[in-house]
């Protein structure tokens, strides 16, 4: 009896942050996808004044009932003097139609995700920047799970941004607990850090734990995330993602 009644215990404290996030408007479940904004939100310098490298990593509230949970992330980026961006991501209806989940795109690179706002997580420009964009482009042709895709627990869109985090470490990439796929690490169990900062134990992406420089000390529990930032002082809370100062965007020294 007692282990029936923790385990209830245990999915009510899981559920609350959803909840949360659906009841405080976080998560938006009445949008439909077909008159869902994509615009931009002018986040993303305009490639026609500027002519530096840019590399932008953003996440936004997935779409329907997923934005109850976590999030949707992708890279934008443009090389030097370039007239547009390149974004890549995983969209899951690729799957469906005999594609690869893997898309780069010409879309805009700040544009809201069926109406949610993006939130800017790392901004790189510069000398240095083209170099990696040019790590970035390998890791993506690198991604080892192309033909699959699960929005619970993984592989998904976040599986793949952290997989170029973990290949190009200059991106420190620190993604939000709101995340869900980032832990998704099967072939390994143990694996570094999105950030590269790190390391991270996790058995097929529903139960581990992270620690590292940037992310703090993570704990998954069904692919849900509670944490704790101590350098970046702010707790992770599962639906609700992170309580505390906004993660600060890093720059890229000239070579």
């Amino acid at each position: 009896m007692k282990w029936i009644v923790r385990t209830l215990v245990l999915l009510a404290v899981l559920a609350a942050g959803p909840l949360v996030a659906v009841t405080s408007g976080l998560a938006d479940m009445s949008r439909s996808w077909q008159t869902a904004s994509r615009e931009s939100t002018d986040q993303s310098p305009d490639p026609a004044t500027t002519q530096e490298a840019v590399v932008q990593v953003f996440a936004a509230r997935a779409w329907s009932w997923r934005g109850a949970f976590g999030v949707h992330s992708w890279i934008a980026a443009k090389r030097t003097g370039a007239d547009s961006y390149r974004v890549y991501e995983v969209i899951g209806w690729r799957a469906r139609r005999g594609m690869s989940v893997v898309s780069v795109n010409g879309r805009e690179p700040d544009g809201r995700w069926f109406g949610s706002a993006p939130e800017l997580l790392r901004d790189l420009r510069g000398p240095g920047v083209d170099r990696i964009i040019d790590d970035i482009e390998a890791a993506v042709k690198s991604y080892p799970y192309p033909d699959e895709y699960r929005v619970w627990p993984g592989p998904n869109s976040n599986t793949f941004i952290a997989h170029i985090g973990r290949e190009v470490p200059d991106l420190k990439m620190d993604l939000p607990s709101t995340a869900i796929g980032k832990d998704w690490i099967p072939s390994n169990i143990v694996a570094a850090a999105p950030s590269g900062t790190g390391f991270q134990l996790n058995v097929l992406g529903v139960l581990g734990v992270l620690a590292a420089k940037e992310e703090g000390l993570e704990i998954n529990l069904l692919g849900l995330t509670f944490g704790i930032d101590p350098l970046d002082p702010a707790i992770k809370l599962p639906g609700v993602g992170r309580l505390g100062p906004a993660t600060k965007a890093i720059q890229v020294p000239a070579e």
